[in-house]
């Protein structure tokens, strides 16, 4: 497992910050015109997912780690955006959630002999995941839906650079 993995995991959660940073609680909840290129989920709706996907992630590595083939379930995202009323939540708070289980997480990941990453799961949906899956596919995500919120920051005019 290459450490390298491990540390922009951990350093992710600073990219999500800094991608809302300036922008108002208006421009937050600001739904995008349909468009493939930016979703169809407001920015503060993005950063809610990714929150509660982190903390999701989180519960899979640590099971993953201590348990045999842990059962991983899956989840329904379009369903919590709705029923966990991520208007009345709030981003800046989310950002920090993220940035607390990714520190706590990284030191675990860190610790780690390179043999645990070798570890698996079974995730209802996708099948068999291994820790490095699970840490790559954390990684992954997170840049996913920061691409999202960049492109919706450029539709607004407020780009960051």
């Amino acid at each position: 497992m290459s450490r390298d993995l491990i540390q922009q995991y951990a350093d992710g959660a600073e990219k999500l910050s800094q991608a809302i940073r300036s922008l108002t609680p208006e421009d937050l909840l600001a739904k995008p015109a349909p468009d493939p290129n930016v979703g169809k989920w407001s920015i503060h709706e993005v950063v809610l997912h990714v929150c509660d996907y982190e903390q999701v992630v989180a519960e899979r590595f640590r099971r993953v780690i201590t348990e045999e083939n842990p059962t991983l379930p899956g989840f329904d995202e379009n369903k919590w955006v709705v029923n966990l009323h991520y208007e009345k939540q709030s981003a800046q708070n989310a950002t920090e959630i993220v940035k607390l289980v990714r520190s706590q997480m990284a030191a675990v990941l860190f610790a780690l002999p390179d043999k645990a990453f070798d570890r698996f799961g079974t995730h209802s949906e996708a099948g068999k995941k291994t820790l490095t899956d699970l840490v790559k596919g954390a990684v992954n995500h997170l840049e996913h839906h920061l691409k999202f919120i960049h492109a919706k920051r450029a539709k607004m005019g407020k780009e960051m650079w």
